[in-house]
Formats: C-alpha cells, sequence, structure tokens
C-alpha cells in the first residue's frame, strides 16, 4: 500500500487531478485550505480557494443554515506537474445542535462519486469525457480542545474511513506550548486506536518497500495528527518574507517545520503520496464498496432481470466473474514467471560456482608451474 516514489512520474506530462475534502471547524480550516494555493493575484495577495464568511447578521445568527457540500477547482503546479486539485469544503459541519444530517450528506457525497465510476463502468460505450471526481483524502481538523477526541470527531472519522483516506489534522496549534502539544497529539493518537478508527497513516511495509519510503513514512507516521498554524500574512524576518503570525513574544512561521507541520503535509498530498492516495481510493476503498454494492444488488432474488435495471445489474455480474477469471490467469502466468526466473537464477549461481572452482585449480595449477 506504501506510495512508490517513481510512481507519479507517469503522469508528469499529462497532469493529475486529486480532489480533497475538508471538514472540521469552518472557522479556521478555510486558512490552512487557501494557503494549499501558492500563486498570487494582482494584489499581490495570496489568492483564495474559499472564501472567508465577512459578517453574520445578527437577526439570524440563531439559525442553523446547515451543512453545504461546495467543490472548488484550481490549478496548481507542483515539483513540475500540473495538478487539478478540486476541494470539497462541508461549511456547517459541526456547527448544529444535531449534526446527524451532517454525516448524511458527507457520507452520501462521497458514495454519489462511487456510483458515477460504478455506472459509467457498467455502459456498453464509455464517455471520453467522463470525470472522475472521487475524494482521495479527507483533511479533518480537530479543534485544539488539549484534551482528546470528541464525540463528535470519533463519530465522523469512524463512518467515513470505510470511504476515503481520512487524515487528522489540528488547526491552531499555536495556541500550544510544544509540550501541550506532544501530549495532545499523544491523546489524540490514543484514542484513534483506542476507537479502531482506520486513518492513512502512511503505511509502508518494511520487507517490501525501500529503505527510503520506510524512513519518509515513518517520519511522516510520527506527525500524526499534523499540527497546523495557518495565516495568510507576510512578515518580514531576518530579512526573509514569511508567511506567519506575529505576536508580542516573536514569530510563528507557517512554512518552518520547527514551527508548523503545513509545509510536509503540504508535500504529502500534492508530491510524494498524491499517486498512493489515489490508488487507495481506487483499489481499495472504491473496490470495497463496489463489492458491498454489487452483492446487495445479487442478493435481491425477487428483482425482476427483464427490467432494464435488472439486466444491466446481471451484466455487471457477469462482467466481474469474467474480471475474476482473467484475475486468475494472471496470477497463473506470475507464479510461472517466478519459477522461471527461480531456477534460472539457481543454473546462473551453479555456473558461477563452478567457474570459481575451475579459476581456482587454475590458480594451483600455474603456481605449481611456476615452483
Amino acid at each position: 500500500m506504501a506510495h512508490r516514489l517513481g510512481g507519479r512520474r507517469k503522469n508528469v506530462k499529462k497532469g493529475f487531478q486529486f480532489t480533497l475534502m475538508v471538514a472540521g471547524e469552518s472557522l479556521f480550516h478555510i486558512y490552512k485550505v487557501n494557503l494549499l494555493k501558492k500563486t498570487k493575484n494582482k494584489e499581490n495577495n495570496l489568492s483564495e480557494v474559499l472564501p472567508k464568511k465577512l459578517c453574520d447578521n445578527p437577526e439570524s445568527a440563531h439559525v442553523e443554515e446547515g451543512i453545504r457540500i461546495k467543490p472548488v477547482t484550481v490549478e496548481l503546479e507542483e515539483d513540475g506537474a500540473r495538478i487539478a486539485l478540486t476541494i470539497v469544503d462541508t461549511p456547517g459541519f459541526g456547527d448544529n445542535i444535531d449534526n446527524e444530517f451532517c454525516f448524511q450528506e458527507i457520507m452520501g457525497y462521497l458514495e454519489r462519486q462511487y456510483d458515477d465510476i460504478l455506472a459509467e463502468e457498467s455502459r456498453i460505450k464509455r464517455n471520453p469525457r467522463f470525470r472522475d471526481n472521487r475524494v482521495h483524502a479527507l483533511l479533518y481538523f480537530i479543534t485544539p480542545t488539549g484534551h482528546s477526541l470528541r464525540e463528535i470527531d470519533i463519530e465522523l472519522m469512524k463512518r467515513l474511513s470505510p470511504r476515503v483516506n481520512v487524515i487528522p489534522v489540528i488547526g491552531k496549534a499555536d495556541t500550544f506550548t510544544p509540550a501541550e502539544l506532544g501530549d495532545f497529539k499523544k491523546r489524540i493518537m490514543e484514542d484513534i486506536d483506542y476507537y479502531n478508527i482506520p486513518i492513512y497513516n502512511f503505511p509502508f511495509d518494511v520487507e517490501e518497500d525501500d529503505e527510503e519510503t520506510v524512513e519518509e513514512n515513518s517520519e511522516l507516521r510520527a506527525l500524526l495528527p499534523f499540527a497546523i498554524v495557518g495565516s495568510e500574512e507576510e512578515i518580514v524576518v531576518n530579512g526573509r518574507t514569511v508567511r506567519g503570525r506575529q505576536y508580542p513574544w516573536g514569530v510563528v512561521e507557517v512554512d518552518n517545520p520547527q514551527h508548523s507541520d503545513f509545509a510536509r503535509l503540504r508535500s504529502a498530498l500534492l508530491s510524494s503520496h498524491l499517486q498512493d492516495l489515489k490508488e487507495i481510493t481506487h483499489d481499495f476503498l472504491y473496490e470495497n464498496y463496489r463489492t458491498e454494492k454489487l452483492s446487495r444488488s445479487v442478493d435481491d432474488t425477487d428483482e425482476d432481470l427483464t427490467t432494464s435495471e435488472g439486466i444491466a445489474t446481471q451484466s455487471v455480474r457477469l462482467k466481474e466473474e469474467q474480471l475474476k477469471r482473467e484475475e486468475e490467469k494472471l496470477r497463473e502466468i506470475e507464479l510461472k514467471v517466478q519459477r522461471e526466473i527461480s531456477e534460472k537464477r539457481q543454473e546462473l549461481l551453479a555456473k558461477e560456482e563452478a567457474l570459481r572452482s575451475l579459476e581456482a585449480r587454475l590458480a594451483q595449477a600455474q603456481e605449481s608451474q611456476n615452483s
């Protein structure tokens, strides 16, 4: 499951499409998302991906607006590759007394994107302009209480983790001292382990992955949850212009790894782990959803197969069985090739041993002749 460092080079020329959802405290996650886009507008300010709410109307402040799903797409360039980044914002999440509707809306949005892919796969003739809108990662912003996960945090991450790669993030990390932040991170990870929440923890395999991948993923895993400081202001520090916050006691820099995990998180999302997040979304999360969906259809024995919907379901099932047979054939071919490679390797080792033995005898004969 771990990412491959060279895997993303394939699509560098044609660019990438990546979808990121953000949820949590709507008052501060907007700043962090806007920082993902480094380009500036004509007024020399950081261009906004998500607009900020400027004011509230006192007369309607008591009204619960509910959650709204708002996808916004921007064009980025990262390490020479073009990225069409879609940010799916969820303003209103957690703002209501009863947030059950919020859970249903977010889950419904995630599953609708999977349904679109499933329907496209079932078409006899594919749409060449079809756009894959599946969400590849969810940044969940945890309120910086300093205590532990709230019930709403646990519930949301547990519900959504089977459908999307959940990455926990602490907003407003500059409200903690380094010791307090370390303790808060530890408590959050203990809660995640206790409640068996399957977050995206930068997986790696010590036996299969190279040392560089294992080391990089271990470092990123140790940072979880990422502690983020957000600011769109530019401050001059020792002759350098940096993004940060000015306090009476000093400056907190957004991109300074000693102050914030933002730079590491941004690099992982838009560079090193972009392809891995997309592959896990397709190969595991979507495939699990697809299996569940088709299994429910197959178990519905009362369905009339003469209807167009029934015929489509039967067609999908037949395609699935055909793919399964093809996968089995490919596995057989792979095992055969592996056996042949192993046999050739043994033959090569035997020949090398015979060659070394011959060289030793020749050297001994030459030594005896010289004597």
